[in-house]
């Protein structure tokens, strides 16, 4: 990259260089193709970005994206309470609803466990999860992590603290890639995994 590019140029650079995937030369072309926009594209894409999370802020009670301050995830006459889905990012929600295959609730957890990113147990808010499992008689967690060390590390912290009579808890299929992204499967190996979910 260029030294002697303006320095607003490579402040923009650097920010679009945060993005998954995105490298220097990526972002170069993105703040290049930016520089051509018209103008009220520009105002209108920085209005957009002002607002975003006011406007779309996570449920208060699943976590997943509210639309206007209203959760369709959350709505017990459309679901069914007796399954709970518990996630590592509300874009997976979108992944699982894709393959229709999933009718129950969600919640997700802020972070995965990761010791070394000073990312511990208490971040996961345990006691939110029981205390939905109590309120909505939930028979059954499916836990729906990507494969990573981290998430299994998850997985298995959640179902030691979950366990109790009368409750299933399963894990999506090890027919997944290791390494894998939800956001990348294809629907029909995501179905797959839900329908042959597997008991922790």
């Amino acid at each position: 990259m260029s030294s002697k590019y303006p320095e607003d140029l490579l402040s923009l650079i650097a920010h679009l260089k945060k993005l998954p995937g995105v490298g220097s030369r990526t972002a170069e072309r993105f703040a290049f193709e930016l520089l051509g926009w018209p103008q009220d594209s520009l105002v209108q894409l920085s209005h957009t970005l002002k607002e975003i999370r006011e406007k779309i802020p996570p449920c208060s009670t699943c976590g997943c994206l509210t639309d206007l301050g209203k959760c369709k995830f959350c709505d017990l006459a459309a679901r069914d309470n007796s399954s709970l889905c518990i996630l590592a990012s509300p874009r997976d929600v979108y992944a699982v609803e894709e393959t229709r295959s999933f009718r129950g609730l969600y919640h997700i957890v802020e972070h995965l466990l990761s010791p070394l990113d000073n990312r511990h147990v208490s971040t996961l808010r345990v006691d939110r999860i029981q205390e939905r499992i109590e309120k909505n008689s939930v028979r059954e967690v499916i836990i729906a992590f990507d494969s990573t060390i981290d998430a299994d590390a998850t997985a298995l912290y959640l179902k030691s603290q979950l366990a109790r009579p009368n409750l299933a808890i399963s894990r999506l299929a090890f027919g997944l890639p290791v390494g894998s992204s939800l956001e990348y499967i294809d629907g029909g190996t995501l179905t797959r995994a839900l329908t042959g979910r597997q008991n922790l």
